[in-house]
């Protein structure tokens, strides 16, 4: 299952635009939300232990630094 959370500002901090991803850690099956509830993988049959990946996107660049080289 992935789950993408979109940018947003939280009481001044920017949360950037993120997807996490989870899987069957035994077999790497793409679990969906009714699957994540089971107790054993859909897939593999083997009890349910959860591999989580996340990818982050840059939404803003921070400002350019103040020395001179």
């Amino acid at each position: 299952m992935k789950r993408i959370v979109e940018a947003q500002e939280i009481d001044g901090t920017i949360v950037p635009k993120h997807e996490v991803e989870l899987l069957c850690k035994a077999c790497g099956y793409d679990l969906d939300e009714s699957e994540l509830e089971a107790d054993t993988c859909a897939d593999c049959g083997v009890d349910l232990d959860l591999q989580q990946n996340v990818a982050i996107h840059t939404t803003t660049l921070p400002a350019a630094g103040g020395g001179v080289f």
